[in-house]
C-alpha cells in the first residue's frame, strides 16, 4: 500500500525524481560531447548522492507510515519485512 497519499509529498518526490532524471541526461550529454573523464565522474558522483538522498527519504517515509505509526501488529510486521527485503536488495 502506498503511503504517498498527501499530494504535496508526491509532488516533492516527483520533483526530486525529475531532477535526478536531468542529472542522468547531463551525463549522457557529457559522454556524447566527449567531455573529460573528471567532469563526467563529478556528474556521476552527483547522481549517486541524489539517489542516496532519495533512498533515505523513501526509507524514512516507509518507516513512518508502515512501521512507527501502525497500530496493527500484522501490518507493522509486513512493513518491516518489506523494508528488510528492500534493504537486502539495495545493499547487494
Amino acid at each position: 500500500m502506498s503511503h504517498l497519499t498527501h499530494p504535496e509529498d508526491k509532488t516533492a518526490l516527483l520533483s526530486r525524481i525529475r531532477r535526478l532524471k536531468g542529472q542522468i541526461e547531463a551525463i549522457e550529454r557529457a559522454v556524447e560531447a566527449d567531455r573529460d573523464c573528471g567532469g563526467i565522474l563529478h556528474l556521476v558522483a552527483s547522481v549517486r548522492g541524489a539517489v542516496s538522498g532519495l533512498t533515505a527519504e523513501l526509507i524514512e517515509s516507509h518507516l513512518t507510515h508502515h512501521i512507527r505509526e501502525v497500530d496493527d501488529p500484522e501490518a507493522r510486521k509486513r512493513g518491516a519485512e518489506e523494508l528488510s527485503k528492500a534493504l537486502r536488495i539495495y545493499l547487494k
